[in-house]
């Protein structure tokens, strides 16, 4: 358990610095969408260099035709993320922008938890509607004016 939690916190950890390199590059080659292209080439030569070297074999043609077509619009979301932090960073900053993602993401969550959307239903809870509204105070904090 500890490695997962580990890996989890590790990636969430990078994930500022992985939106700052999009901003910076963002600004040296005409905006966001070229950014978030950088990000993907690179990130998908990184995984068919781990693919190969750690010898994951290929889905056979059958295999790949059992991918939903919502199963296409996870590169559509991180496109999305991608290009949004090279647009949003210099604007919020990385604390800024990263309280924003994971405030949606923790809302986003509730959501689709609460109504089983694509897995078993998990409810909303006094507990967790709690845990939400301070992070919303949280978010206010780190965006808040004249700070």
């Amino acid at each position: 358990m500890l490695y997962y939690v580990a890996l989890a916190a590790l990636a969430g950890f990078f994930l500022p610095l992985q939106s700052l390199i999009n901003a910076r590059i963002s600004g040296l080659i005409n905006g966001p969408m070229l950014a978030a292209l950088v990000n993907f080439v690179s990130g998908t030569i990184a995984i068919v260099l781990l693919i190969a070297l750690f010898r994951i074999p290929l889905p056979t043609a059958a295999q790949a035709s059992q991918v939903p077509s919502y199963g296409w619009l996870t590169g559509l979301f991180g496109a999305f993320f991608v290009a949004q932090a090279a647009f949003t960073v210099p604007k919020l900053g990385a604390a800024g922008m990263i309280a924003l993602v994971v405030t949606g993401q923790m809302f986003g969550s509730m959501v689709f938890d609460h109504f089983g959307i694509m897995q078993p239903v998990h409810p909303v809870t006094l507990q967790k509607a709690l845990g939400a509204v301070f992070l919303m105070a949280g978010v206010f904090l780190i965006l808040r004016p004249g700070q």
